[in-house]
């Protein structure tokens, strides 16, 4: 640990900040397991629902730098084609 009370501080803040990022990311993580939950079970109507409060939550971590636009952009469109195919 740092010997200067600033860097003392930086360093819990830092640490909080990661729990705090964690704690999102564990969440973001679960809603995509949702919708592909919802996918797999052929549930049109449960996987729309799931992909489009999933969709807001990924907004919301890329406005926040949590993820990066792209990896954000990727996720959905890849969820998005799944779930076009299930009414094929």
């Amino acid at each position: 640990m740092a010997n200067i009370k600033s860097s003392k501080k930086r360093a819990l803040k830092s640490e909080k900040q990661r729990q705090h990022n964690i704690n999102y990311r564990s969440m973001l993580r679960t809603f995509i397991k949702k919708v592909n939950n919802a996918i797999s079970n052929k549930n049109i109507e449960l996987s729309k629902n799931n992909f489009k409060i999933m969709q807001s939550i990924i907004d919301r971590q890329v406005q926040k730098k949590l993820i990066h636009k792209n990896k954000a952009s990727r996720y959905k469109s890849r969820l998005f084609n799944k779930i076009k195919k299930l009414k094929i």
